[in-house]
């Protein structure tokens, strides 16, 4: 019994030793397992550090000499790369210090310029460290298949548009400030020339030499340097056109220019733009020669290191954004509007600006950069001369045109008869003669005729025969004699007052102005007889002696011959109310001959016979009028009526207005001369 207790005991103790040991073991194969994943882990790179004492002999000695060949050249890059990230903070501000800026940015330049020539080198010699690797076995191939791409990263950065980036950007950013600070240099010593529009020659701002001070200009050339070394010629000719020509503009503002913008509907004719006609010339004359001829100037000293064709296409982009184009296109609109004599004077005007200015359009915008300014230049000049041209060789037909048209009603000097004879005078005179021969020399080179002055002379002189047949033909439309008789002595009288001592007189010579002042001489003395002159025979004393018992029939003679004067009078006056003299002169001249003619005879009649008739109750009836207010109302005669002034109308050999032309009035302006 106790033996099998003690068996049990016994049996107990061991059962419970051996789950104690079971789970002592269960314990400690859970902490194995962790151990083992560790071991796991390392085998690769254990196997990796073994691998070259499994490689053959010969292959490990020589992977030593390669690796060594590869990790100079790369130190080396890897040492200038460190260098150039250590300049970054050498970088100052260029405004403060210019001089040291681009010194350190040259230093940074040579660096890249390193690190560009020998990357390439580097990443070979690696690549064939790794080829070497993996064709001996020498290394893992997941190790190796590391390599090569970061090998391929590398390749990508140094080929791609990434190499220039090899310093993390720093040179774009230093380049960038450098370009600011060239555009701060130009915008702060770019300062609008204080001036107001000219209105004389001799009034014109004064201007500087040179619109950049010497030690700007040298700043700006020190950067250019550097920028165009680094590829930036064209943005810094960018920024240089827009800040030089933004400042010519806005020179050019106090002028005034806004009228350079019209266009040819917005006008009517030259006429009514010849104010701007005139300021244009002596306008394009002071951009020229003043704010032009400076950029020209200015450009060549900024980018003269860089070759000619690079500042002269600098200052063509200049000239062409500040406004010369517009000078042009208003020349240009001009030779497109309505043909008008006027406008004859006024391309003439064009013509002698361009021509003043020809030596400096040649010089500054000659040459490839300027092609669109000269094209725009010789067509405007083409334009100018065949516009001239054609006008000046229609005014003869469009004279004649005229002579079917009416005379004016008021018997004064028709409009075309005062322009022709001024005009004329205008073309033969200083200011446009040697214009107009030299543009009708260039209209005749281009036919290949030759042209001589005497047929300038005989044109215009042909144009005022033309005027002395119009005014034959115009005085036969009169019905009334004497308003025929008025008006021939009104024009020759013009003709010979006011061509005597003028230009187109001298060549009409002294015989020619002789004649014009006895015809005026004789359809003055004409006018008087077939008109006024009649009127002291109506006043006849025949019949009227006094004598016993004749009281009564000389008193009824008397209101007969008082009452035809009076409706005579008043007839004549009311026709004549209408009738201009516009010379002051001869109006008044007029007037006394026709005072002189009537008045005194009238004053003797009242007055010998004037009493048999105040007596009478209707007296008011007969003696209507005084010698004084007769001689009132004589001198109130033939003054100018305040009228629309025009001048004469063109038509075209079909009869039809051209559209192209400004319509003229028949009649002459009223003003009194």
């Amino acid at each position: 019994m106790d033996k099998g207790i003690e068996n049990l005991v016994s049996a107990r103790k061991l059962l419970k030793a051996s789950v104690e040991k079971s789970k002592a073991l269960e314990l400690s194969l859970e902490k194995t397992g962790p151990r083992m994943d560790e071991i796991n882990q390392r085998l690769p790179s254990l196997e990796v550090a073994i691998r070259p004492i499994r490689a053959q002999t010969d292959a490990l000695s020589a992977v030593g000499g390669h690796i060594n060949r590869a990790v100079v050249p790369a130190a080396a890059v890897l040492k200038v790369f460190d260098a150039i990230h250590g300049l970054e903070k050498s970088l100052s501000d260029p405004q403060l210090d210019l001089p040291g800026y681009l010194g350190v940015l040259k230093r940074l330049e040579e660096a890249l310029r390193f690190l560009g020539e020998n990357c390439g080198m580097a990443i070979q010699w690696l690549a064939d460290i790794v080829e070497y690797l993996e064709d001996h076995k020498v290394a893992d191939s997941r190790f190796i298949s590391g390599l090569k791409t970061a090998l391929k990263s590398l390749r990508e950065l140094e080929a791609g548009e990434e190499k220039g980036r090899l310093d993390g950007g720093l040179l774009e950013v230093a380049l960038d400030r450098l370009e600011n600070e060239f555009r701060r240099l130009l915008t702060e010593n770019s300062v609008p020339l204080p001036m107001s529009s000219p209105t004389l020659p001799g009034e014109q701002a004064c201007i500087a030499p040179s619109p950049l001070p010497v030690a700007v200009i040298q700043k700006l050339q020190a950067i250019l340097g550097r920028l165009i070394a680094n590829g930036r010629l064209n943005n810094c000719i960018s920024i240089y056109v827009e800040v030089r020509s933004s400042n010519v503009r806005a020179s050019l503002q106090a002028l005034n220019l806004d009228y350079l913008e019209i266009s040819v509907s917005e006008f009517n004719n030259v006429a009514s733009i010849e104010v701007y006609i005139a300021q244009w010339g002596k306008h394009l004359e002071f951009a020229v020669k003043h704010l032009f001829e400076a950029e020209y100037k200015l450009c060549n000293d900024v980018f003269e290191r860089m070759g000619l064709d690079v500042w002269k296409s600098c200052f063509a982009r200049i000239a062409a954004q500040a406004g010369i184009l517009a000078f042009l296109q208003f020349g240009k609109t001009v030779t497109e509007s309505k043909k008008d004599p006027i406008k004859l004077l006024k391309l003439l005007d064009i013509f002698a600006s361009l021509s003043k200015l020809r030596l400096d359009f040649n010089r500054l915008f000659g040459g490839d950069a300027c092609a669109e300014i000269q094209n725009l230049t010789r067509d405007l000049i083409k334009r100018v001369i065949e516009g001239a041209c054609e006008i000046f060789w229609e005014l003869l037909v469009q004279v004649e045109l005229q002579r079917h048209a009416q005379p004016p009603a008021d018997c004064s000097i028709p409009r075309v008869v005062t322009f022709i004879t001024d005009y004329c005078n205008k073309l033969l005179g200083d200011d446009y003669k040697p214009i107009l021969a030299q543009v009708l020399v260039i209209e005749r080179s281009w036919k290949h005729e030759k042209f001589q002055e005497r047929i300038l002379v005989g044109e215009l002189l042909n144009l005022v025969k033309a005027i002395e047949l119009n005014l034959e033909t115009w005085s036969k439309g009169y019905e009334d004699a004497a308003s025929s008789y008025l008006f021939l002595m009104n024009n020759h009288w013009h003709l010979y007052k006011y061509l005597k001592g003028t230009k187109l007189g001298g060549l009409l010579g002294d015989s020619w102005l002789s004649e014009h002042e006895q015809y005026k001489e004789y359809y003055s003395a004409i006018f008087l007889r077939e008109s006024w002159g009649k009127l002291p025979a109506l006043l006849s004393r025949e019949g009227l002696i006094l004598f016993s018992g004749g009281r009564a029939t000389a008193r009824n003679l008397v209101k007969q011959r008082l009452k035809s004067f009076n409706e005579a009078f008043d007839d004549m006056y009311k026709k004549q109310s209408s009738w201009v003299i516009p010379d002051k002169d001869l109006r008044d001249k007029t007037c006394q001959v026709i005072i002189q003619t009537i008045v005194p005879v009238y004053r003797s009649y009242m007055q010998n016979y004037g009493p048999l008739v105040e007596q009478d109750p209707s007296a008011s009836k007969y003696a209507k009028y005084t010698a004084q207010s007769l001689e009132k109302m004589f001198n109130s005669l033939f003054h100018p009526k305040p009228a629309k002034q025009g001048s004469f109308k063109v038509r075209q050999p079909s009869g039809k207005f051209n559209n192209g032309v400004v319509e003229q009035y028949q009649t002459s302006p009223t003003a009194v001369k």
